[in-house]
């Protein structure tokens, strides 16, 4: 128990390299683009009741192995608790981002987990992905804007148009949601600092994971 609340502290309080994410809103679309899905992963773990409001103490770990992501927070007893986790679509290709427009969404690096760094209102946001739909709303309402290092752009946000892609791999770099789950998202656990663990595809899960209750 004790080393479980040291490792979810020491992931609180652990810096990044600064904010290179870049403004965006109205057809100024972050991310352009979808493929076919890879329904491979499902969500179905029995979660305690949601907040009623953010906590300010809870985080997140991305597993695209998985193709989910998982949000954790401290009980009363001060235990790693999962108090929810939703199925989402990574870059079409696999690995960790390197340049614009290789379709892989960046990994955090070890102990140096990404934040949210702005919660946007993304509900009227538009995009043409050159499908012959034309600019259709792509976002879902909330785009939850990641300072990632190196890379511009880069985002957990709803599917609008594009649910048949969650969950898969599809995206230029963004982190999809099902468009109810990224309002449940924003409205119960996201705050800006938020902490982001973005695990590799090989990457093992964190030690404490297998240890962490629902309860």
């Amino acid at each position: 128990m004790l080393n479980q609340f040291i490792v979810i502290i020491s992931l609180l309080l652990m810096p990044i390299a600064g904010i290179s994410c870049s403004g965006t809103s109205g057809n100024n679309s972050p991310e352009p683009t979808a493929t076919a899905p890879d329904t491979t992963s499902t969500v179905s773990v029995k979660l305690p009741p949601l907040p009623d409001k953010p906590t300010g103490t809870a985080f997140i770990v991305i597993s695209k192995k998985n193709l989910t992501l998982s949000v954790y927070d401290r009980n009363a007893a001060g235990d790693t608790v999962l108090v929810a986790q939703y199925p989402c679509c990574m870059g079409k290709n696999k690995g960790n981002k390197q340049r614009r427009g290789d379709m892989r969404t960046p990994e955090s690096p070890a102990r140096r987990p990404f934040k949210i760094s702005m919660i946007q209102d993304a509900s009227t946001w538009k995009h043409d992905f050159h499908d012959g739909r034309g600019e259709i709303l792509a976002y879902g309402h909330w785009f939850l804007r990641l300072a990632t290092p190196g890379h511009k752009s880069i985002g957990i946000h709803g599917s609008t148009n594009n649910e048949n892609t969650v969950p898969g791999r599809a995206s230029e770099g963004c982190i999809r949601l099902l468009d109810k789950d990224i309002i449940t998202l924003k409205e119960h656990f996201a705050y800006v600092g938020m902490p982001v663990n973005v695990q590799g595809e090989n990457q093992a899960p964190f030690p404490w994971e297998s240890r962490t209750s629902t309860k």
